[in-house]
Order: structure tokens, then sequence, then C-alpha cells
């Protein structure tokens, strides 16, 4: 395989969480096998050394975040932190999410309320730890916590209406 140039490499990583997140509506082992290559093939990037701007490392971050796995969430947040430190502010909120699914996946509460869980039927946020505040949530740009309850109540209400 020849070497990407820094624009391939940063096109093809873009390319590939903007499929992770066109892909999120679809539903099957189709979408779960090509989940499974996204992540594989940033991987292999990762592990070749070619990752090298904030938005390598934000767009890899947004493919492992929608990984299935605890080490798939640990990876992103890596990664986000990585993208933040160099600059990009978009991965502030990719670092929350990760981390919160990452808390979920242990089977601890969720420390910024980023992810809607479904539980009996029933949309919820969940187990939140109390101790983060709304201040702190603002920092990483995730929404106050009345707000995602809102946004939570909201989806129940859709979902009620079908």
């Amino acid at each position: 395989m020849e070497p990407l140039s820094p624009e391939e490499l940063s096109a093809e990583l873009e390319r590939l969480a903007e499929e992770q997140v066109n892909d999120l509506d679809n539903e099957g082992e189709d979408r779960a096998h090509r989940s499974k290559q996204r992540r594989e093939r940033v991987v292999a990037l990762y592990a070749r050394g070619v990752l090298r701007s904030a938005q390598d490392f934000y767009y890899a971050a947004l493919v492992l975040l929608y990984g299935d796995d605890v080490a798939h969430f640990d990876l992103a947040r890596t990664f986000a932190k990585r993208a933040a430190t160099m600059g990009e502010m978009r991965a502030w909120s990719v670092i929350a999410a990760a981390w919160d699914r990452g808390l979920l996946a242990r089977g601890r509460p969720q420390r910024f309320g980023t992810q809607f869980i479904r539980e009996n039927g029933r949309w919820s946020l969940g187990k939140i730890d109390p101790r983060v505040n709304d201040y702190q949530r603002a920092l990483y740009g995730v929404p106050p916590l009345w707000y995602q309850q809102q946004n939570v109540d909201q989806l129940q209400r859709r979902e009620d209406e079908i």
C-alpha cells in the first residue's frame, strides 16, 4: 500500500467519520460490519503513526466513539483529548461522550449526561454522577442537564406517537 499524503489521510479520516455518522440511522449486520471495518482502518492508521493533525485525531475519535466495546470508547476519548490539546474545539464534546460511554459500559453512572438510555421500554438519561455540574458540562460543550432531559422527553414523546 502506498503511503498517503497528509491531505489524503485527513480526507480519508473525514470520510470515514462522515460515513460512520451517516450510517447510524441504518440497522442490521451490514451496518455493524461497515462500522467494524471503519474502526479497524482507523486503528491501523494510528498504529502506523500517521495521524498527525488535530482534525485527524478528531475524526478518528468520531469513528471509535460509535464502537461497541469499552476499548473503543477509551481510544475515542484519547484521540479526542489529543485533538483538543492541538486546538480542535469540536473534540471537547467527543471527550465527554466517549467518557460517558466508557463509564456506562463499565456499569457506572455517566458524568455529563450525553447518552440517552433505553430502560424498560422508556428513554432516560440513566444514572448521572451528581458531582458534575452544568458549568463543568459547558466546559466540554455539553448542554445543561435540564436541556438534556428535555431532549430525552421529546424523544420519548415522538416514540409514543408511533
